[in-house]
């Protein structure tokens, strides 16, 4: 069955195998790219600058016959691709961009041809030659900068529009396009096309070949779409043209919103093509969320929207070509990229805790530490920021406090910890007190339910704020993202602190950063710190296993927290809905969990992460690390009555 296209479209780059002077055989090979597009369900797709005759024609460009033979070629072109529409189910057709030179009034023109379903939609002249080191385009084409706004156009037999500014929508795609040098320049025609509403940009270029030129190439493809918030399709001319002087490459590129999805080969002997299926409402979300973006709309006008029809109506279930990221706050590069991220978060939660307990004259911290993830990251965030500021450790001060389901493992990693990093260690057993406070309020010891477990974490709390009170010191908060998320924390009880370090930080994220730490930061802690990595999650507040086996496991009962971070991201760094959350996990997660699997815990984490906005309202100060934080006075602001009912039956329907 077919996959709704929650707002993907399939959109491909060609580097085509060109004959220089020879549009006819371009046209050939143009026209059977085409085909293998419209096979892969493509809806747009791209080709180089000039490739109807090649770019490197030179002189030849002054001659009839070949400008005659290009208008010819791309009648052909639009004929058997309307062809090959009318034998797909449906009719449906490619929207192609290629590039031919076009005479009008005199003068000619480096062009980008629009075509679909037999139709020529439009033709962009380019606005920026460049004439200098190997590039000579005065010398035969005049700018566009004369044909701005679009006028009527007669060219291979068929009614079209010459000029700049149009824009031509497909779907809920509106496609801008730009040649080349375009991009090259300090504002290029891209920017008012985007604040115009475009939200695809196709690139038709011809761009050679020189030492560490393709680094420079891919960082402006990639900043474009960030800038812009838009989809970029760069396409190069590449085997075939002259080398003469000159290498083409054939670089392909397709980018949105500064990630790039798909890359080709260069210096590939013959043809090539990259597809990716691009996210078109994630770009309305962040334009939506962008005001600089919204206020910036006026200078896009102009511009002539031409309706291109509907896209190809792709089976994003079939098959997929976007890579869906399964730990989204993870670094997934290589080493230097994960040594460099995980260094700049750990930076971040220092300085953060330096400059807090700076500005409030503070030299004492006071940190409950039960030998779990989250602890030790806020241990080991506090001594970093301790030697920053150049004080003693031993004025930082770790509790443990046993209680009814401390286990051996936990508690002894906790002592071997505060031991290698040098801080000043407490012992306070939570037994007695809890013991006695649930006594007075007739509760039953053998009645482990949230007031039992809620208790002991209150408990905590209480000894860590009345020992920071004796000695002039903060509470550095433990919690973490994910918690928060899920509201998996005691209101008042591990919910609060002065400063909470994590309060930005998912729990995979914890786990990643406490695992470099150990290898980069606290080599001579690494044995106690591998060992807290490898320990199942859990509260411990029920008694454990006779054999000291941890019978609490979070993961057990609220559900994996490497789903959880991943609904998380989906749902508040681009909004998407529960349907589009559930189709991405099940491509992220593929092979790993079943769809009720996946489901059954997506409806946990809305129904959670509603019902549990009570706690977020009232959150204590805590550095941004991510682009996703639920601090009340920053990045998310909700009612705590707010319902999940609407989320979580759009989801059932899924």
């Amino acid at each position: 069955m077919t996959e709704k296209s929650f707002g993907f479209m399939r959109v491909a780059a060609a580097s085509p195998r060109v004959w220089i002077g020879n549009p006819r055989k371009n046209a050939e090979e143009i026209i059977s790219m085409a085909a293998q597009a419209l096979s892969r369900e493509t809806s747009i797709l791209v080709f180089p600058e000039l490739s109807v005759t090649g770019y490197s024609c030179a002189d030849l460009f002054a001659q009839d016959i070949l400008i005659s033979g290009a208008e010819e070629a791309v009648a052909s072109i639009v004929a058997e691709t309307a062809v090959q529409a009318a034998a797909a189910p449906g009719g449906a057709s490619v929207l192609l961009a290629v590039g031919a030179p076009v005479r009008h009034a005199g003068r000619l023109y480096n062009c980008a041809i629009l075509i679909k379903n037999g139709r020529i939609l439009g033709i962009i002249p380019k606005t920026y030659l460049p004439n200098s080191a190997e590039f000579y385009e005065m010398r035969w084409f005049q700018s566009g900068d004369k044909l701005i706004d679009p006028q009527p156009f007669i060219y291979a037999g068929q009614e079209t529009t010459l000029g700049v500014r149009q824009l031509f929508r497909i779907g809920s795609a509106v496609v801008g396009v730009e040649i080349c040098q375009d991009l090259w320049v300090p504002l290029p025609p891209s920017t008012y096309a985007a604040l115009a509403g475009a939200n695809v940009i196709l690139n038709l270029s011809a761009s050679n070949e020189a030492l560490c030129k393709q680094d420079y190439r891919r960082m402006l493809v990639q900043s474009a779409s960030a800038r812009l918030n838009a989809v970029y399709v760069y396409s190069s001319s590449g085997y075939g043209e002259s080398t003469q002087d000159l290498v083409w490459g054939g670089s392909s590129i397709i980018a949105e919103n500064n990630t790039v999805l798909a890359e080709n080969v260069r210096f590939q002997r013959g043809s090539s093509v990259i597809c990716a299926d691009v996210d078109l409402s994630k770009l309305e979300g962040v334009r939506a969320r962008n005001v600089n973006f919204k206020d910036s709309f006026t200078t896009g006008s102009g511009f002539v929207t031409l309706e291109a029809g509907e896209p190809f109506p792709t089976d994003f279930g079939k098959e997929f070509l976007r890579r869906v990221e399964a730990h989204p706050f993870v670094p997934s590069g290589d080493k230097a990229e994960l040594d460099a991220r995980c260094r700049e978060i750990l930076s971040i939660q220092t300085l953060g805790l330096c400059n807090r307990l700076e500005h409030i004259g503070c030299r004492t911290a006071v940190v409950g530490i039960s030998g779990g993830l989250d602890s030790t990251l806020a241990l080991l965030v506090t001594v970093l920021a301790f030697d920053e500021l150049g004080w003693d450790r031993s004025r930082i001060i770790g509790i443990t406090m046993p209680g009814f389901g401390t286990t051996v493992r936990t508690k002894g990693n906790a002592d071997i910890l505060m031991e290698k990093l040098g801080v000043t260690r407490r012992e306070i057993s939570i037994v007695p007190s809890v013991t006695r406070h649930l006594e007075d309020i007739s509760h039953p010891l053998d009645n482990h339910d949230a007031t039992y477990e809620n208790a002991q974490a209150r408990e905590r709390t209480q000894i860590l704020m009345d020992v920071a009170g004796q000695e002039g010191g903060i509470v550095v908060g433990t919690g973490d993202l994910s918690e928060l998320a899920l509201g998996w924390c005691t209101y008042n009880g591990d919910h609060m602190s002065m400063y909470g370090v994590n309060a930005s930080v998912p729990k995979t994220l914890v786990r990643t950063l406490v695992r470099w730490a150990a290898d980069n930061r606290f080599e001579d802690a690494r044995d106690v710190l591998e060992d807290i990595v490898a320990t199942p999650i859990s509260p411990e507040l029920v008694p454990a296993a006779s054999d000291g086996t941890i019978l609490q496991v979070t993961e057990d009962i609220v559900g994996p927290y490497e789903l959880h971070d991943f609904f998380l991201y989906q749902v508040m760094r681009w909004g998407f809905s529960p349907a589009k959350v559930f189709f991405l996990a099940r491509k992220a997660f593929e092979g790993s969990y079943d769809a009720p699997t996946l489901k059954k815990w997506l409806d946990v984490f809305y129904k959670r992460f509603f019902s549990q906005q009570f706690k977020r309202s009232c959150l204590p100060d805590g550095p941004k690390v991510g682009s996703v934080s639920l601090s009340p006075r920053g990045d998310w602001r909700m009612p705590s009555d707010a319902s999940a009912d609407f989320w979580r039956e759009e989801l059932k329907k899924s």
